[in-house]
């Protein structure tokens, strides 16, 4: 039930990043969860140390364990970004 919840809530994440970045007509679901999923473990190693909190992927589903995450998927967005557009947006 754990992993479900993971998916989801990474798909949400996943979706909601790449509409900040703007990249949502460019990738699908799929899409959306992997990169909500592997922006938490990125979050998770930059920002958590800083922040004090934990991410999805530490099974913290507080409030600050899902900004965590999805800093973490903007973030990694904007590393796509940056090589395949040479720019973050």
């Amino acid at each position: 039930m754990n992993l479900i919840i993971w998916l989801i809530v990474g798909g949400i994440l996943g979706w909601l990043a790449s509409i900040v970045m703007k990249r949502d007509a460019q990738q699908g679901v799929l899409l959306n969860v992997v990169v909500g999923i592997v922006g938490a473990f990125l979050g998770g190693f930059l920002l958590s140390p800083l922040l004090g909190a934990g991410t999805i992927n530490m099974n913290d589903f507080s409030v600050m364990g899902l900004v965590v995450s999805f800093l973490g998927a903007v973030i990694l967005l904007a590393i796509v970004n940056l090589f395949k557009r040479g720019s973050v947006r």
